[in-house]
């Protein structure tokens, strides 16, 4: 095991299977020294843990933990490109949160995706982030993100 696995393990995460893509397109893709990974949806074992958008049928709460499930697909995503610890740094993630027009908490659902980096990463998971608020998500789902990172 190495040090990113290692770390997810202490809080009793393991980096699961890679999310089937649904459409005509690859999880991850390296060039040169980055790894850009495509939307992932907080997929537990194929299956979305909710539906809909933030602020009306999905609490804030549970969108933060939506985003937390991303995020470990998203690392999910990087492995199966490199060796998680060939990772020096998440250069960006961008979340997107399907909003209750009336809903402005973006910022503290994608929270649930940049700890989770920074908790696996270290240092190296601090990053830039865009988190914005989307009328519709693929499937229904209130969260999607996606990521660049830097390797060596």
């Amino acid at each position: 095991m190495g040090a990113v696995v290692d770390r997810l393990a202490s809080m009793g995460l393991t980096v699961p299977e890679v999310a089937a893509p649904v459409a005509s397109y690859v999880p991850a893709l390296r060039s040169g020294s980055h790894v850009f990974t495509s939307g992932q949806l907080p997929f537990v074992d194929g299956v979305l843990p909710g539906t809909g958008k933030v602020g009306a049928e999905v609490t804030p709460e549970d969108a933060r933990e939506y985003a937390r499930l991303c995020a470990l697909n998203v690392i999910a995503a990087i492995s199966s490109v490199v060796d998680l610890d060939s990772v020096v740094r998440v250069v960006k993630l961008t979340v997107f949160v399907a909003s209750d027009p009336s809903f402005t908490g973006q910022p503290a659902v994608a929270n649930g995706a940049s700890d989770l980096m920074a908790a696996a990463f270290g240092a190296a998971g601090s990053h830039a982030r865009s988190a914005v608020g989307v009328a519709v998500l693929p499937l229904d789902t209130p969260v999607e993100i996606d990521a660049v990172v830097e390797v060596r």
